[in-house]
């Protein structure tokens, strides 16, 4: 993982101008680095299986040849869960969203994006643990909280009045370390919050966590923080 400051990235595309383009663009931002490339999945996993240097974020192309991106989101989030996943796809479309932030991903974002916008998405992820646009919370708004019923919870399934706290205060993009703060406890505390409710709510990573809180009407959408 990264040393303070900086955030250590892969980049998994079978396009090797992509890769090149990319690798080559962040050798000019200090606060990012790029310490693995692959050009599909399956070559990355087989990277991350031979060193002990794992990238904090994966930026992830969906249609590969071989072991595409949804397959390799699966894999990653099973055995290496502590890597975000940005997927970024020329085959974008704002009607996969719902589906791909359930398979795991952190952020689902077009191709053609500008680079520095990107660097934007990468911190986003890394601080905040997701990153959602305008459009993406229309979609989760109008495709995600409809079409999926809500959980039937048993009582020990019940989150806490904190936990419940806790959890709005993710939707809004707060850090651990801002809701601890704000709260006035420790960050472990929140941290360990945290993880009773990816346990309980059965979600993968934070970002399920906010589709968690729309589908079970937790949070107005309109109430989401947006970059």
């Amino acid at each position: 993982m990264s040393e303070e400051g900086t955030i250590t990235i892969a980049i998994v595309d079978d396009e090797t101008l992509i890769v090149q383009l990319l690798e080559d663009y962040f050798k000019k931002v200090d606060s990012v680095q790029v310490i693995m490339k692959a050009y599909n999945g399956k070559e990355f996993i087989d990277q991350l299986k031979e060193t002990d240097q794992h990238p904090d974020i994966v930026l992830l192309d969906l249609r590969m040849k071989e072991m595409d991106g949804i397959e390799t989101t699966t894999y990653l989030r099973e055995h290496y869960p502590e890597i975000k996943i940005i997927v970024m796809s020329s085959h974008y479309m704002s009607s996969f969203m719902g589906y791909m932030l359930k398979t795991g991903v952190n952020a689902f974002i077009p191709k053609e994006i500008s680079p520095d916008f990107l660097t934007n998405v990468i911190h986003s992820v890394k601080q905040h643990g997701y990153y959602f646009s305008e459009e993406h919370v229309e979609v989760m708004r109008t495709q995600i909280a409809p079409k999926v019923p809500k959980p039937k919870l048993t009582q020990q399934e019940i989150l806490s009045e904190r936990e419940m706290e806790i959890l709005k205060l993710i939707c809004q993009q707060f850090t651990s370390q801002e809701i601890a703060d704000k709260l006035f406890i420790a960050r472990r505390t929140v941290e360990g919050h945290k993880g009773n409710l990816l346990l309980k709510t059965a979600v993968k990573n934070t970002a399920g966590l906010v589709i968690y809180a729309i589908q079970n009407q937790l949070i107005d959408p309109d109430e989401l923080v947006i970059n």
